[in-house]
């Protein structure tokens, strides 16, 4: 049942969100009253997206740091309609309630809200683990309440309410992990609110999303926060020279280990079950590396590197990045006088 629904579409038209973005609009808002809680990256471009795609009617955005409302308020209707000062009063009246907060603390803000929640509202959050969200939300779902937790697969390395903006979630995945039970109007519901959004939507379960997510995602980080770390701690090289000479791919790890440590905290934590079998797997294709490397195996290398080249090579043919020089990145004019080549002579 929850299959079909996922792929009904409903009436839409398009609209821009923004430069070089369209999304697809529905006639009407989807939702009459959202309240996001927490007003971070995620948070702030569910907020900002809801805003610019027309998907909410009215925007109430919330967040436990004075500073983070005080700065909502200052970036004003682009961001929300409404500051409220707690999460019970954000969700008086909402449709939509979309909990924005580290994993960690995703049960808590549940059972604060857990009273004020109106009938036939939706509940979800945007976590990137959704066992433990499910099972720690659950008990603090009011009977008449459709709870549907979610999971936005788009981020940058910036967190904080200036870090949003609304073309975020445009072209990127959002899973939906609804509990087993849950009403397939709300289901097409919270599906039509992120279309609106500008997402591509999926529905699978809980224990899979996290499956999933361990590979393609989580170890990526944990991998990314420990070459890092390994790079600040050796002796030999100094940090003047880590940060001059570093390369394309320690770069790209740079920008995943500056992702927000509290939410990174959370993730591993709570899908540390995944992780940790994925990790084991990556430890062994390493070890296999390893010992080609030791005996000059080249043969097993260029097979190794010959299939991992082709997953990328699928991930730009479907359109989640770019094959642009660079990874697209945007460059300023060459400089007129040559670049210094380090270690070059002085006839270079």
């Amino acid at each position: 049942m929850q299959h079909d629904v996922m792929h009904r579409r409903t009436g839409t038209h398009k609209q821009q969100m923004g430069p070089g973005h369209e999304t697809e609009m529905a006639d009407a808002p989807v939702i009459s009253r959202l309240a996001v809680i927490g007003a971070g990256l995620i948070g702030g471009s569910v907020a900002r997206a809801a805003k610019a795609s027309g998907a909410a009617k009215t925007v109430v955005v919330t967040d436990s740091s004075p500073e983070a409302r005080k700065r909502v308020r200052e970036i004003g209707g682009n961001f929300a309609d409404e500051v409220a000062e707690t999460s019970a009063e954000a969700v008086k009246d909402a449709d939509l309630v979309v909990i924005a907060v580290p994993v960690g603390a995703c049960g808590e803000v549940a059972r604060e809200i857990s009273d004020h929640l109106k009938p036939g509202a939706i509940l979800s959050d945007v976590g990137s683990v959704k066992t433990s969200v499910a099972r720690d939300m659950a008990p603090f779902v009011p009977k008449g309440v459709h709870f549907i937790p979610a999971h936005p697969v788009a981020g940058t390395e910036n967190s904080g309410p200036d870090a949003g903006f609304a073309e975020l979630f445009v072209n990127r995945w959002c899973i939906l992990t609804p509990v087993e039970g849950t009403d397939p109007a709300a289901i097409e519901k919270l599906k039509a609110f992120w279309e609106m959004l500008g997402a591509r939507v999926e529905a699978m379960t809980p224990e899979h999303h996290d499956l999933v997510l361990a590979i393609t995602s989580h170890l990526p980080h944990l991998i990314a926060y420990t070459i890092v770390g390994t790079a600040d701690e050796l002796g030999e090289v100094t940090e003047s020279e880590v940060l001059k000479f570093s390369a394309g791919g320690f770069r790209d790890f740079t920008r995943i280990a500056a992702s927000d440590p509290t939410m990174w905290r959370d993730v591993f934590l709570h899908n540390k079950d995944a992780v940790l079998e994925m990790l084991g797997t990556f430890m062994e294709d390493l070890t296999r590396l390893t010992r080609a490397m030791r005996r000059g195996d080249g043969d097993a290398l260029f097979e190794h590197f010959t299939r991992t080249r082709a997953i990328r090579r699928g991930i730009v043919n479907i359109g989640q990045d770019s094959a642009a020089p660079d990874f697209g990145r945007q460059h300023g004019p060459l400089p007129i006088a040559p670049i210094a080549r380090p270690y070059a002579s002085d006839d270079d």
